[in-house]
């Protein structure tokens, strides 16, 4: 249980570097980059695609992933 604890918690720290790197300008052709975007876009998209549009542009994927990595955080700890 603790390995998969471990790796909750290290996929909410890619997540985080992915939330930040949105905010400033970068590219994909960085190999640590593009291995974020690989790590997360294939959890991030599937959510886009039920999410609304909203007109501020802000992606509210990510606090959905968080969310989920919440509930299944604490559902290993109750076990």
């Amino acid at each position: 249980m603790a390995i998969v604890l471990f790796l909750v918690k290290l996929y909410q720290i890619i997540l985080i570097v992915r939330v930040v790197l949105s905010w400033v300008p970068h590219t994909t052709m960085n190999p640590i980059i593009g291995l974020i975007y690989k790590l997360t876009e294939p959890v991030l998209d599937p959510i886009r695609r039920y999410l609304p549009r909203n007109q501020w542009g802000i992606d509210f994927a990510p606090l959905v992933v968080f969310l989920l990595l919440w509930i299944l955080e604490s559902m290993i700890i109750r076990v």
